[in-house]
């Protein structure tokens, strides 16, 4: 039981001491591949087990954009960390070990595609919840468009 007790002591310290990963972000039209890991997605992978659907948007993409960071925003423990015209990159953390996932959406205005990718900063598996956050946020975004004005 100590030895358990120690274990997760460890984890926490840990998750809490991990800083922000500089290799984030998009280089030439991708974002960073996922690890071989099961706690990534990322609709630019090209395998099935990290692959995920990227989100589809009409219209303006500065209203698309505007319309995801709402959603973000609206997410517990989300914090948006960068905006740009073709970039958003948000954290999310965990209630009770304060893990931090690192989610990230680039915006391809030739395709009218946002790809997406999101990743634990630590462990092996994370039970689906990042393919699952993803897919809320798809939900939230198939809602009634937001106008300009």
């Amino acid at each position: 039981m100590n030895g358990l007790v120690l274990l997760l002591l460890m984890v926490l310290m840990l998750s809490c001491s991990l800083g922000r990963p500089a290799n984030l972000g998009v280089t030439h039209g991708k974002l960073l591949p996922c690890p071989d890991s099961l706690n990534c997605v990322s609709s630019q992978s090209p395998d099935r087990r990290h692959f995920i659907d990227p989100f589809r948007y009409e219209g303006e993409q500065q209203l698309a954009r505007d319309r995801l960071v709402a959603a973000i925003q609206g997410m517990k423990r989300s914090k948006v960390v960068t905006v740009r015209d073709d970039y958003i990159h948000a954290e999310f953390t965990s209630a009770f070990f304060r893990f931090v996932d690192d989610v990230e959406f680039y915006f391809d205005s030739d395709e009218k595609t946002i790809h997406m990718r999101s990743a634990s900063r630590i462990g092996y598996s994370d039970f689906g919840v990042n393919r699952k956050r993803l897919e809320e946020i798809r939900s939230m975004l198939k809602g009634p468009p937001m106008r300009n004005g």
